[in-house]
């Protein structure tokens, strides 16, 4: 059997938690929670102030909750993306893969994480934090699984985030290249559902169209955060 501690570390990836504590937080995960800019992309923006995203990061993300539903017998992990921006591709992924929330102008994260949680009836300690930047730090000093994205542009901030165990793991692959597929998988492997989910995936039903189903009737919920709080969003 492949060693995924080994495999990742191959990568570059770096683990600040040892493999076996990762693997037994994450046993207690119910949601998960993506930073956009820097995460999904580089963070360079167009002229109309979007970033893109990947397809190849998009699937790690189906991938990995299709993990979850069989590791929680049935139950669908909550997912949601806060940004600090408005972002028209970050709410298209949302809608399209049928994510449970999007919150836009999130500036300290960590409140909008205490809507989440209370909306979703959750602990700080369920939810795994995909980030890569300074404004990301309140969550990740509460979340229970923490993936950092690496970008070897910031050697000061990534030093600080390990020094002050706010991360589990580094990406071995840096922003813009494909680090949210890469955390995916990792948090696949290490709960011992890769090869499962692939084969599941592979004959599509009866059990990931069961999963799939579920998914796709998911309604997203936009929330825009202003002085007062979230208030909802109209797309």
């Amino acid at each position: 059997m492949i060693d995924i501690e080994q495999t990742f570390t191959a990568l570059g990836g770096q683990f600040v938690t040892p493999a076996e504590v990762l693997t037994q937080k994450l046993r207690t995960i119910r949601a998960v929670v993506f930073d956009w800019d820097g995460v999904f992309n580089d963070g360079v923006k167009t002229g109309s102030g979007s970033s893109s995203f990947s397809e190849v990061d998009s699937m790690g993300t189906n991938l990995l909750r299709f993990g979850f539903w069989l590791h929680h017998n049935g139950q669908l992990p909550v997912v949601a993306i806060v940004t600090g921006v408005t972002n028209d591709l970050a709410d298209a992924l949302v809608r399209r893969e049928h994510f449970h929330a999007c919150y836009s102008q999130a500036k300290h994260k960590v409140e909008v994480l205490q809507h989440f949680l209370d909306r979703f009836n959750l602990q700080p300690k369920e939810v795994a934090f995909f980030f890569d930047d300074a404004l990301d730090l309140s969550v990740a000093e509460v979340a229970g699984v923490r993936i950092m994205v690496r970008r070897n542009a910031n050697p000061l901030l990534t030093d600080y985030v390990v020094r002050n165990g706010l991360a589990d793991y580094l990406t071995g692959n840096p922003s813009g290249q494909f680090a949210v597929r890469e955390g995916c998988e990792l948090m696949l492997g290490l709960l011992g559902q890769f090869d499962t989910v692939m084969a599941e995936r592979l004959r599509y039903r009866p059990v990931y169209d069961q999963y799939y189903q579920q998914r796709q009737a998911i309604e997203p919920a936009y929330w825009t955060v202003g002085t007062a709080g979230p208030e909802p969003k109209l797309l």
